[in-house]
């Protein structure tokens, strides 16, 4: 039984899983966007957003705290130089995990975790979608414009025929 046992050991000890974990957060941090099996998408998401959370203070504490987790140089200045500026207003949920099928070896399940904030597709789709709801103010209908038009084509008509 698993009573008190929270953690997925993902048939690793404890060294092992750590070294993982710090280094599919380095790829993700860096690639923003990475392909795993399920459950170590699952663990990397317990793993790395309280890093994220962290950036948001840029901070030296706040920095060797993450470095401790992430031991990058690289990966660190990336996580507080452009992640956490486009995180800034969003308090949680960093990550988004997208099941993409079976392995074809061992039928694991794999999936994508990616950086939410850093996916173009959807982050275009929502700006579109605020800037159709900001156009839209009443369901009520409108006085047509062609009142003013009208004239105008009229007097265009009028034209023509004293010219011929």
């Amino acid at each position: 039984m698993r009573h008190n046992n929270k953690v997925n050991s993902l048939g690793r000890k404890k060294g092992h899983r750590r070294a993982l974990l710090m280094n599919l957060a380095n790829a993700l941090i860096e690639h923003k966007r990475i392909n795993t099996t399920l459950a170590k998408a699952k663990e990397l998401r317990k793993y790395v957003e309280p890093l994220i959370t962290k950036s948001k203070q840029d901070t030296t504490h706040s920095r060797r705290t993450v470095f401790g987790y992430l031991q990058n140089k690289e990966a660190v200045a990336e996580l507080f130089r452009t992640v956490s500026p486009k995180v800034a207003e969003r308090n949680g949920g960093y990550t988004r995990i997208i099941k993409t099928g079976f392995r074809q070896g061992d039928a694991a399940e794999m999936c994508m975790i990616e950086l939410v904030d850093f996916n173009e597709i959807y982050t275009a789709n929502e700006k579109a979608g605020a800037a159709s709801k900001a156009k839209k103010t009443t369901r009520r209908s409108r006085s047509k414009k062609t009142s003013a038009d009208q004239p105008a084509a009229k007097t265009d008509q009028k034209e023509t025929k004293t010219e011929e």
